[in-house]
């Protein structure tokens, strides 16, 4: 399939697939006319690089992991390092840290909107948000 379609099924831009083919995450066949050519695997592997991206790895990161990965096409998959182990354990951690910092956050966002709206039901008022 050509960029055009690999964008269209994966929702990624083409500017996106060339980042990528460029940082080594994503690789391409070309036509006689020079047109990139991407296997039906490429649509995984963009969905994969995407749900890495979207947990905070940068580009690095993730063509150091991608390797250590069996795609849907069953392409080899190398044995991950005890030091890719260790990083990638890392940015685990620094996730649940900022999952439990939003948590905390919304706890004390919901204790200014029930103090909030016990004000305003007592002055008579109606809170503009509605119910929570």
């Amino acid at each position: 399939m050509r960029i055009g379609e690999l964008a269209r099924r994966t929702g990624v831009s083409e500017r996106s697939l060339r980042y990528y083919e460029k940082q080594g995450l994503l690789t391409s066949a070309r036509t006689p006319g020079g047109h990139r050519e991407y296997g039906d695997w490429a649509v995984d592997r963009v969905i994969r690089i995407q749900a890495l991206y979207a947990a905070g790895l940068h580009s690095t990161k993730i063509a150091r992991l991608l390797p250590c990965l069996r795609d849907a096409d069953g392409g080899p998959s190398e044995v991950a390092t005890a030091r890719l182990v260790a990083e990638l354990t890392e940015e685990r951690e620094r996730i649940d840290r900022m999952i439990g910092d939003l948590l905390r956050s919304r706890e004390v966002l919901d204790e200014v909107i029930d103090a909030a709206s016990a004000a305003a039901v007592g002055s008579g008022s109606r809170p503009a948000g509605g119910e929570r």
